[in-house]
């Protein structure tokens, strides 16, 4: 059987665009393969389930328009499918004076995307909102919420196989060529045909990408693990809902922070650190290939000669509770080592170019016989929607 379109990645970015394609054009024959035995298994299963708001992004940028358009898609999905969420509302505060202006256009940035409600608050009023944190500036965003993303992804699928689509688990993606115009991607289990293939592989796309267009040799994902930290349930009463530091602009993660979550529980992370395989959720997971061939890569070496001091405080922060704990301090000063249990840990896809440029943006790249989505990492979950919508409508111009 030939497909129309083959999606490469049952994680919530691929599933979305899977859904859009049906929605809109229910007549088109849609696979998603997946390598897992469950779908949505890596980047959408351990992230801390925000919705973003938007606040960080540069206007007019793929990851502002996705974000701001795919946030109200995702409130809309959630009511239809009674899939329950929350919006909680964020506070981002300042803990030295020398991140006040980076506040300040943050806040700019909030307005300019349109977040209406988004404001200058005191530190009066941050007290109101979070009565144990503490700063010297904050600011307050409204929109900001909670969802559990694992659960969003199912609905994903599920719509997929009511609109006609087809789902195939540990479905490994070895090869892919081309012939009389058709993609054959051979699989661990089963070789398939597709007029197109769509890839959202997250953690591998670089690898999907060059088996479908050797050309795409600039770019690769470089793993970054998250690690996180509980706070023990009597303490959780510190948090009422979201407060996030100011980030280091130069950096593309935004520090530690507490989150409620929506399945229960304040998490309070992530760290960024380098991890030793590309689904090294713990620090014992190395794959020496994969490692040495991140330590190759002439981007990696800019970005580790540029970002080394930083780099070594995550790793510390990594291996020492205490200084994980400090960091929190400078939000809420209560919080102590002994209110913190090992939580779980994420790893983000991030692309990096060859000229050590660590991809700020969504990028989607098309080929003569595919669509690569090459980096969507957050807030790649609040946009999954409008990303599928996105890359559905640059697949439908092929049809």
């Amino acid at each position: 059987m030939t497909y129309d379109v083959v999606v490469a990645g049952g994680g919530i970015v691929g599933l979305a665009t899977a859904y859009k394609l049906i929605q809109a054009r229910p007549e088109l024959k849609i696979a998603v393969l997946e390598k897992e035995n469950q779908l949505a298994k890596h980047q959408t299963a351990n992230n801390s389930g925000v919705i973003h708001s938007g606040l960080y992004y540069k206007p007019g940028s793929l990851k502002a328009i996705n974000c701001i358009q795919g946030y109200h898609e995702l409130v809309g999905f959630c009511q239809q499918e009674k899939i329950p969420y929350e919006i909680t509302g964020k506070v981002v505060v300042a803990t030295r004076n020398e991140q006040i202006h980076i506040l300040d256009t943050l806040l700019e940035r909030g307005l300019q995307n349109g977040l209406v409600g988004t404001r200058k608050i005191t530190l009066e009023e941050l007290k109101g909102y979070e009565p144990y944190c503490t700063g010297v500036a904050a600011i307050h965003v409204p929109q900001t919420g909670i969802v559990d993303y694992f659960q969003v992804a199912l609905a994903y699928g599920r719509k997929i196989i009511q609109g006609g689509g087809a789902i195939f688990l540990e479905h490994k993606i070895l090869k892919i060529s081309q012939k009389d115009s058709i993609n054959y991607i051979e699989t661990s289990k089963e070789t398939f045909q597709a007029k197109l293939l769509v890839n959202c592989a997250g953690l591998y796309s670089d690898k999907v990408a060059r088996m479908n267009d050797e050309s795409i040799k600039d770019v690769k994902i470089i793993p970054f693990r998250g690690e996180y930290f509980k706070l023990k349930k009597e303490r959780e009463y510190l948090v009422n809902n979201l407060i996030y530091p100011v980030p280091d602009p130069n950096f593309p993660f935004l520090g530690v922070h507490f989150t409620r979550m929506k399945k229960g529980g304040v998490e309070a992370g992530p760290n960024a650190v380098l991890a030793f395989r590309r689904e090294g959720y713990k620090k014992s997971q190395i794959n020496f290939s994969e490692f040495m061939e991140i330590l190759a890569w002439p981007g990696f070496q800019k970005v580790a000669g540029k970002y080394w001091k930083t780099g070594l405080g995550e790793l510390y922060r990594s291996f020492s509770k205490a200084a994980f704990t400090k960091a929190l301090q400078e939000l809420i000063p209560e919080i102590q080592e002994d209110d913190l249990v090992e939580g779980g840990a994420g790893v983000r896809a991030q692309a990096c170019d060859r000229t050590g440029g660590l991809l700020d943006d969504f990028a989607i790249r098309e080929s003569e016989f595919a669509i690569n989505v090459l980096n969507a990492p957050s807030p790649a979950a609040t946009s999954s929607l409008s990303i599928g919508g996105t890359v559905a409508e640059m697949v439908l111009k092929r049809f």
